[in-house]
C-alpha cells in the first residue's frame, strides 16, 4: 500500500511548492542512491519520493489527491507510475526539473548530456576583498566514477549498442489519423537517448558513470569584489554523462563587514568619534584605512555630522582603474559625567560667549548654552 504523499516528503497538507520543492531536494540528496550504496532499499525510496513530488508539484494533480487520494490519480492518469520506471529515467526526468540537472527524458536531445553547474560560497573580510586573495572552497559535485572511467560497465566489460534504436537514441513511430499519418520521433526509453546500454553496471557508480563527490580547489577572488557577486569557473562543475562536457561552477562571494569602515559601492565610510573640545579647537586625528592608519587635520570649528573625502583611498573599481573615496564622518560627542569644577568652567565659558562664536549650521552647541543657562 502506497504512502500518503506528504508524508513521504514531511510536509504539511498546506504546504506551498516552494517548501515542497525543498523538501524533496533536501530528500533526494539524502536518499539518492549513489550517497547509500549500501542500501539496498535506496532506489525504491527514491522513486518513491520522485512520484510524491511529481504529484504535489502539479496543482492539478495535487488537487486530485487531495479529494480522492491514490485511487483517483489513477482514474484520471497525468502521472509516471514510477515503478515502472529504471532509476535511470528518474534521474533523467528530475535533472531537467531544476532538481539534479538533464532535460525531460532527453528533451529530444541525443547523446549523452553536458554536466549540471555546482555552486559554492566564500566569505572574505573587507581588505582582502581590496587586495584579492586566492582562497580555498570545497562543494559537491557528481563527478566521474573512476573504476569504470565514466562509463558506466563494470570494469572489464563495456558498452553494447542499444538493440531498440540500433545506436541512433531515437525512436520513430507511426500513427495514422483520420486526418493522415502522423510520424513522431522521440528518446530511445531502452537507453535513455544515448545510443547504448550497460549489460553488467559498475557496482561503483550503478551503471550511471557518475558519483557524488566532494572537491576541494583554489579560487582566485579579484580585487574590488562585493557581496553576492560571483565568479564562474567553467567546466569546475559537474561531469557530463558518459564523457559529455562537465558544467560550470559559481562561487558566491560574501564580504564580511569590517568594525571600523563601512562599504557603499566602491567607497568606504568611517564614523570618527570626536570630543566637543577637539571639535571646537581642531585636532590631528587617526582615521583607519585600508592599509592601516591615515593622519587627518581636522580645522577648528568641525561640525557634528561634517564629511571629510579622502580621494582614492576607497575600494579598487572592479575590472577597471582606480578607487573610490574614503569619506569621514565627524561624530561629537558631549561627556555625560562632569564634576562641579567642569560644570563652572562650561557656565562661564557660556556666559562670555555670544551668538558669533557659534555657526548656524550646528545646534550642539546651542543645546549646551541652553542647558547651562
Amino acid at each position: 500500500m502506497k504512502r500518503d504523499y506528504y508524508e513521504v516528503l514531511g510536509v504539511h497538507r498546506n504546504a506551498s511548492d516552494k517548501e515542497i520543492k525543498k523538501a524533496f531536494r533536501t530528500l533526494a540528496r539524502e536518499i539518492h542512491p549513489d550517497v547509500n550504496s549500501e542500501d539496498p532499499e535506496a532506489e525504491g525510496k527514491f522513486k518513491e519520493a520522485a512520484e510524491a513530488y511529481e504529484v504535489l508539484s502539479d496543482p492539478g494533480m495535487r488537487s486530485t489527491y487531495d479529494r480522492f487520494g491514490h485511487e483517483g490519480l489513477k482514474k484520471s492518469g497525468g502521472f509516471h507510475d514510477f515503478s515502472e520506471f529504471s532509476f535511470d529515467d528518474i534521474l533523467r526526468t528530475f535533472f531537467g526539473q531544476g532538481i539534479f540537472g538533464d532535460d525531460l527524458f532527453g528533451g529530444g536531445r541525443r547523446g549523452p548530456a553536458r554536466g549540471q553547474d555546482a555552486a559554492a560560497a566564500v566569505e572574505i573580510s573587507l581588505r582582502e576583498a581590496a587586495t584579492g586573495v586566492t582562497s580555498e572552497v570545497e562543494f559537491d559535485v557528481i563527478g566521474e566514477c573512476e573504476p569504470c572511467g565514466a562509463s558506466g560497465a563494470a570494469p572489464g566489460t563495456s558498452r553494447e549498442t542499444c538493440a531498440s534504436c540500433h545506436g541512433s537514441g531515437q525512436i520513430r513511430s507511426v500513427s495514422r489519423t483520420p486526418l493522415g499519418q502522423f510520424v513522431r520521433t522521440g528518446p530511445c526509453r531502452q537507453c535513455g537517448g544515448q545510443g547504448s546500454t550497460v549489460p553488467s553496471p559498475c557496482p561503483d557508480c550503478r551503471g550511471q558513470g557518475r558519483v557524488v563527490t566532494r572537491r576541494q580547489i583554489e579560487v582566485e577572488i579579484p580585487p574590488g569584489i562585493a557581496t553576492g557577486q560571483s565568479i564562474r569557473l567553467p567546466g569546475r562543475g559537474s561531469a557530463g554523462e558518459f564523457g559529455a562536457p562537465a558544467g560550470d561552477l559559481f562561487v558566491q562571494v560574501t564580504v564580511m563587514p569590517d568594525d571600523r569602515l563601512a562599504r557603499d559601492g566602491d567607497d568606504l565610510i568611517h564614523h570618527l568619534a570626536l570630543t566637543m573640545v577637539d571639535a571646537a579647537l581642531g585636532a590631528t586625528v587617526a582615521v583607519p584605512t585600508l592599509e592601516g592608519h591615515d593622519e587627518l587635520l581636522l580645522k577648528p570649528g568641525t561640525q557634528p555630522g561634517e564629511v571629510v573625502v579622502l580621494k582614492g583611498r576607497g575600494m579598487p573599481l572592479l575590472r577597471g582603474r582606480g578607487h573610490g573615496d574614503l569619506k569621514v564622518i565627524v561624530d561629537v560627542i558631549v561627556p555625560t559625567h562632569l564634576s562641579e569644577d567642569q560644570k563652572d568652567m562650561l557656565r562661564r565659558f557660556a556666559e562670555t560667549t555670544d551668538e558669533k562664536n557659534y555657526s548656524r549650521e550646528s545646534s550642539i552647541f546651542d543645546k549646551i548654552r541652553a542647558a547651562f543657562r
